[in-house]
């Protein structure tokens, strides 16, 4: 029987590197009915034509074509992820057509500070190595007011479920427990949605002073 991964180990940027690379290929077929969960989560972060938005996160890229069609042509899409192998299988769905693909870890990210409109990040909770500092550096890189979308296209209990374990009062999505997170990461929690076919936090930027710039050279 294979070993469980800890929760240390999802943690651990090597590790999640090493998970999706042997996963990216087939990923897309192990879900495939996630399609008009990421769709409906993309129009609730309420993007704007012409905005600039980051899927932070990004695996193979199926939020991408959602967030170009929120944006329009004059937008900015772009997509960033730690596994180049991801990016790959992006490609050759053909979404690299809706928006720039970075391989960047999120806690590093090579933008400049107030750059982006919003941030969308699926699944992305559970794989930041500091939850807080990792919050810290979306906010950097996004405008005051700008928004957060974190998503899941199913909710913490089916989730837990599907990795055969209950849901634990310590999990860092729940509600009580998450509020605080985002706030010391720059983050005030506007709505919060956790059910079985979804689970969908929206969050907009403190206001605080920060620089006008776009992608790092």
């Amino acid at each position: 029987m294979a070993q469980e991964t800890t929760k240390d180990q999802w943690r651990d940027p090597a590790h999640v590197q090493e998970f999706f690379s042997v996963r990216a290929r087939d990923w897309d077929a192990r879900f495939p009915g996630d399609g008009p969960a990421y769709d409906a989560a993309v129009a609730d972060l309420g993007l704007r034509r012409g905005d600039v938005v980051l899927d932070a996160g990004c695996g193979t890229g199926r939020a991408l074509p959602a967030l170009r069609a929120a944006v329009g042509p004059q937008g900015v899409v772009v997509g960033a992820d730690l596994t180049p192998a991801m990016l790959e299988a992006a490609v050759r769905a053909g979404r690299q057509r809706s928006g720039r693909l970075l391989v960047a870890d999120v806690t590093r990210l090579p933008l400049r500070d107030g750059s982006l409109d919003a941030v969308f990040a699926a699944g992305l909770v559970s794989h930041l190595s500091d939850l807080v500092e990792g919050l810290r550096e979306l906010a950097r890189a996004v405008r005051p007011g700008g928004r957060l979308a974190l998503f899941h296209p199913v909710g913490r209990a089916a989730l837990a479920a599907r990795h055969g374990r209950p849901v634990t009062p310590d999990d860092e999505r729940a509600e009580p427990n998450l509020r605080p997170l985002l706030a010391r990461g720059g983050w005030r929690l506007d709505s919060y949605t956790d059910e079985d076919t979804r689970f969908l936090v929206l969050a907009s930027r403190a206001d605080h002073p920060a620089r006008n710039g776009a992608i790092r050279s």
